[in-house]
């Protein structure tokens, strides 16, 4: 119990800071407005993605866009949940850094999910910026989904293969 624990709770703490951080930005600040923190690299901003990561087919007037976001994510959430857990239970190899990794990926997800089914949109609020070069606007949930991938990612090219491709000539 203890082992499942351990590897869910990040995911369970990622999605809650990620609905405090967002509720505390809704609140305080109004949609659209700008606060400069680091002049010439960092603002707190209010704004709202009706897409996916980083505005994809925020354009998009279809009336499938959300249904499909919604359902996309879902599907994610269900395989890294899935993954995950077998994991934990020993049914597939994955080390410490493959367990977090899923997490803060879940966690990421359910937050942006959470958004996407209450509001039909996202919350993004952190921007970050060098000269006129301006990186788009994201959240805590974003920013777990990242590290969470290159955690995965960095676990996947430091272990080793235990299988090995086989070649036949006929």
């Amino acid at each position: 119990m203890r082992r499942w624990l351990v590897a869910f709770a990040p995911a369970v703490a990622v999605w809650a800071l990620d609905r405090v951080t967002k509720i505390a930005v809704e609140g305080s600040i109004a949609l659209y407005e700008t606060h400069r923190i680091i002049p010439g690299f960092f603002n707190l901003v209010h704004s709202r993605n009706q897409g996916a990561a980083f505005g994809m087919f925020a354009g998009s007037s279809s009336p499938y866009r959300l249904v499909v976001l919604v359902g996309v994510t879902g599907l994610v959430l269900g395989a890294v949940a899935l993954l995950l857990a077998r994991i934990v239970a020993g049914k597939t190899a994955g080390g410490a850094a493959a367990r977090w990794g899923l997490s803060l990926v879940l966690g990421g997800a359910l937050g942006n999910f959470y958004d996407r089914l209450v509001q039909g949109m996202v919350t993004d609020f952190l921007e970050f910026y060098v000269g006129s070069f301006v990186w788009p606007a994201f959240n805590v949930a974003d920013a777990a989904i990242t590290v969470g991938a290159v955690l995965v990612a960095l676990e996947m090219w430091r272990t080793p293969s235990t299988g090995e491709a086989k070649c036949t000539r006929n």
